[in-house]
């Protein structure tokens, strides 16, 4: 079902995915999902998204999912009353919009509410929980992270790592071009440095249970695996996995065998956590 909830920018886009009837035990904790995509593409049809939340769903969880605004640039566009520049959209309004469906949510989730997201999403979720805390909500049962990206500038990436990259994103993933792809997102280098854009680096004793899912094979990795390190120092209970041969982006590929163990630990983790939440 498709809804939209209202966010401080306007309405949000939402899909909300219901277990099926007699496929498993429902659980009271609902999943809020949100998609990658580099914070300037994809949307609720993506398989990352989509795939992702029909098999949570089938796994007893409510889930929804979030087709937050992407950061653009200020273009000139023709209307009928001649050419007008259209706004920019850039931090702080992706995760704004992140943090006013998770509020939605909360309202009916009594036992709390799962977030989670991939990519650019696992950024903007992260950057809610902080922003979730700052006001008091302690309504977060848990958060799940998967390849994502959490600092401002990609951290040094490991001799090891880099020998392990192939393929096409070995060339998009450069440090340069994904710092350039947050400086977008961010909409200046000032907003580089706010801790619910990019979460790495700063405090993070407020965090829930975190599950953490990385591909092996992804320059990310090298943020993901000292975001994991910086969880582990401020005492948050962490599970943090590699997936052995695994490249960026594996939930966005429902065929590729990574994909089933990328959501095997997701729903594993998940129910264990419903258990200490019923």
């Amino acid at each position: 079902m498709e809804t939209t909830i209202q966010g401080p920018h306007g309405p949000i886009p939402v899909r909300w995915y219901s277990p099926p009837v007699g496929a498993a035990p429902v659980r009271s904790t609902p999943i809020v999902w949100v998609h990658g995509g580099g914070f300037f593409r994809g949307g609720l049809d993506l398989p990352e998204s989509h795939d992702v939340a029909l098999i949570l769903a089938a796994a007893g969880f409510q889930v929804v999912t979030v087709a937050y605004r992407l950061a653009t640039v200020s273009r000139l566009r023709l209307s009928s009353s001649g050419f007008r520049r259209s706004p920019a959209v850039h931090y702080p309004v992706p995760v704004d919009d992140v943090v006013a469906v998770v509020r939605e949510v909360q309202r009916s989730a009594p036992t709390g509410v799962i977030l989670g997201g991939a990519s650019a999403g696992a950024c903007l979720s992260a950057g809610a929980v902080l922003r979730l805390a700052d006001d008091g909500a302690d309504a977060l049962a848990g958060v799940f992270f998967a390849y994502g990206l959490f600092h401002a500038a990609l951290p040094k990436r490991s001799a090891q790592l880099r020998s392990r990259l192939q393929g096409k994103r070995r060339f998009a993933h450069t440090p340069t071009l994904l710092n350039l792809t947050n400086l977008h997102y961010a909409g200046n280098r000032t907003a580089l440095a706010e801790a619910d854009a990019f979460p790495g680096g700063h405090p993070l004793h407020l965090f829930p249970p975190t599950l953490m899912v990385d591909a092996d094979r992804d320059s990310m990795r090298a943020s993901g695996g000292q975001f994991a390190r910086e969880l582990v120092a401020a005492g948050i209970a962490l599970d943090y996995h590699v997936l052995p041969g695994a490249f960026h982006a594996f939930l966005n590929s429902p065929h590729d065998p990574s994909f089933a163990d990328g959501i095997r630990l997701i729903i594993d983790w998940a129910l264990q956590l419903s258990v200490r939440h019923p």
